[in-house]
């Protein structure tokens, strides 16, 4: 009988690589260590836990690159992306899910296969030599004992960043005689927001109040450490200009106040967080204000000056390897092959891209063990693009953690031309590319298929 894959971490990145092991008829044990050892941001022990309902982002797959990878996934069998379609919640053009009714049915789907094994304990350092191939995919807040096991192999310092979590109110709290349902551009079914309008003067007084709000000090280590420019705190944005915040996360552009008939100057957006409507996440507003400050600036807000906080925002700190230097194109640590890294940990920055890492992890370990010569998909796909991007194709000297972009993509060929519309040619190559290098692997069975 063949040894097991041992995958270590049960987030989205860890539990989809062990979904693709288990396709392939490859034995898994699958180590998460929660609940005994908790982290700074999860709140629960479930697998695949996400911190708020639209981290899945936008599904227009013939536009928008991550909805390109959504795509993908769905093509590669993705237990994450099958899932997120059955548990969806209205969220105009995004893939928004119930999260509660999402983990519950990735973890039921994981602990119903034959060939997973679920162990609730901390990995306290470097796997131990026997377990010959192994996937870690502990995420960016991996436990300190494997972090500083892993910096000592690899002779690197981790780098980090922070990484944000926006307030949730419930619905029932919120000042419909203020706030209304409208969609930017009524997009999706329309009315999958909830807005909250500010005049001038309203949103000059709020962006004062954010900049004078008290916010947690930091410690001594985290000084130096960046932001992900993606997930800045919104008393971050506010000091950068007065008007960053209005045409940012507030920009008010495709909406209209059906009781002024008129656009608002400036806007704050909610969506749906879970299947119930009864929870709604401040869209942008991701913060290091400390809990009775949120409570009481947040409630400048027109439409929410009463509004009850099911959760208060928060800051932990993300860390990641520098994988340009350390990691080869089948996710393999240079400096010790029978690890691979899957995830948040690799420098990729989401819940889709840390998930579609852990798809190739469980792909590329899966065909090790049984014996196929497989190659990376190709670069001009959403899958390749992130890989080529985390090994390799970034600058290590300067490497930062990246969403999935078209940027990444290779050059359209030929050129269509600077005024071109060049996302649908992008995502129609990688498309075509991607079911091209699938039928090149058909002769290994149900390691792809």
């Amino acid at each position: 009988m063949m040894n097991p894959v041992h995958v270590i971490g049960g987030g989205l990145a860890g539990s989809e690589a062990a979904w693709q092991l288990a396709r392939a008829g490859v034995r898994v044990v699958l180590h998460e260590m929660r609940p005994v050892r908790m982290t700074e941001a999860h709140q629960g022990q479930g697998l695949a836990e996400l911190v708020c309902s639209n981290s899945l982002r936008s599904d227009d797959a013939a536009r928008n690159a991550v909805g390109l990878l959504h795509a993908e996934m769905r093509r590669c069998h993705s237990l994450i992306l099958a899932v997120a379609d059955a548990h969806k919640v209205p969220a105009g053009a995004a893939l928004a899910v119930d999260r509660v009714g999402f983990s519950a049915a990735v973890e039921a789907a994981l602990a119903a296969d034959p060939v997973v094994e679920i162990r609730r304990e901390e990995v306290a350092g470097l796997p131990p030599p026997e377990w010959d191939e192994v996937i870690v995919a502990t995420g960016p807040l991996t436990s300190p004992a494997l972090a500083a096991a892993l910096a000592r192999l690899t002779g690197e310092d981790a780098l980090a960043f922070f990484d944000a979590i926006a307030p949730i109110v419930y619905s029932d709290t919120i000042d419909f005689a203020r706030a209304w349902f409208q969609s930017r551009y009524d997009k999706g079914d329309g009315a999958d927001y909830i807005n909250c309008p500010l005049d001038r003067d309203e949103y000059a007084a709020f962006v004062a109040a954010l900049l004078g709000g008290e916010t947690i000090e930091f410690r001594e280590w985290e000084k130096r450490t960046p932001y992900f420019d993606g997930c800045l705190p919104v008393e971050i944005m506010a000091a950068r200009g007065l008007d960053t915040l209005r045409w940012g996360p507030m920009k008010p552009v495709g909406l209209r106040n059906p009781q002024t008939g008129r656009r608002p100057f400036a806007v704050v957006q909610l969506r749906q967080d879970n299947a119930l409507a009864t929870l709604y996440n401040l869209v942008g507003f991701q913060t290091k204000l400390r809990h009775a400050e949120q409570k009481r600036i947040f409630r400048l807000i027109p439409g929410l000056e009463r509004a009850e906080f099911a959760r208060l925002g928060g800051l932990h700190r993300n860390t990641f390897l520098n994988s340009p230097r350390l990691i080869d194109r089948q996710l393999r640590l240079k400096a010790m092959p029978r690890l691979r890294f899957a995830g948040q940990i690799t420098g990729v920055e989401g819940y889709v891209e840390s998930a579609a890492i852990g798809l190739l992890a469980g792909r590329f370990a899966a065909a090790s063990r049984r014996g196929c010569d497989v190659t990376p998909p190709p670069a001009t796909t959403a899958l390749g693009a992130l890989l080529a991007h985390i090994t390799g194709a970034a600058q290590a000297r300067t490497f930062q953690p990246m969403n999935v972009n078209f940027g990444l993509f290779p050059p359209l060929s030929p050129d269509p031309g600077r005024h071109a519309d060049r996302k649908p040619l992008y995502t129609g190559r990688a498309l075509s590319d991607l079911a091209a290098w699938s039928a090149r692997h058909e002769e290994f069975g149900d390691c792809f298929t």
